[in-house]
């Protein structure tokens, strides 16, 4: 059973190839949800992540507020990297665990979703990765449209990621989203099919 692991920088795209790949029959998992689980009140990551930046990261009803905690992270890339020792081993195991599921259940190939996917050494977990990339203006403009992140924000989140063209020295396919929806999905149609998965 195929596993295709799904990065690029934030902005580029990928959450638009995996949907295009879940119509074609993939099964995703997507990390960032793994993550978000792994933060849930009261957990062993939820206890770490309060020892390492104080109890004013938690908001009135024991959730980790994500906002507050990425100000202090994006701007301080020593609490950036503390902050993905403690979350990624927990995400990563639990990545391991949905993949034997679907693994379990017979499904066609499965996309791992991961903006951190050679940053934090996932790539162990799949055959193949496919990097989605797109143009700096393309990028900035689908970012300001979410209206939760400032532009000194989103300039800081991408400061903090491994540039497209060191990804690309890693990745087995590289979809180039500069183009409308359409372009996309006849691209990532073509590299599904490529694969050969029936």
């Amino acid at each position: 059973m195929l596993i295709i692991g799904v990065t690029g920088n934030i902005g580029s795209g990928k959450s638009t190839v995996c949907q295009i790949l879940a119509k074609l029959g993939a099964t995703i998992i997507d990390a960032d949800k793994l993550a978000h689980e792994a933060y849930k009140p009261y957990s062993q990551t939820w206890q770490e992540l309060i020892s390492a930046f104080g109890k004013d990261i938690v908001k009135a009803d024991g959730e980790i507020d994500r906002q507050k905690l990425g100000q202090i992270v994006f701007s301080d890339s020593n609490a950036l990297t503390q902050l993905n020792q403690i979350v990624h081993p927990e995400a990563h195991r639990m990545a391991q665990e949905r993949i034997e599921i679907c693994r379990r259940q017979k499904a066609k190939a499965i996309v791992v979703e991961a903006t951190l996917l050679l940053e934090a050494g996932w790539t162990d977990l799949v055959n193949k990765v496919w990097l989605v990339v797109a143009p700096d203006d393309m990028v900035a403009q689908r970012l300001t449209q979410h209206k939760e992140i400032s532009e000194a924000q989103i300039l800081a989140r991408l400061k903090s990621q491994m540039s497209a063209e060191e990804k690309m020295k890693h990745a087995d396919e590289v979809i180039y989203n500069d183009g409308d929806i359409s372009q996309l999905e006849a691209r990532v149609t073509e590299l599904w099919d490529k694969l050969g998965i029936t």
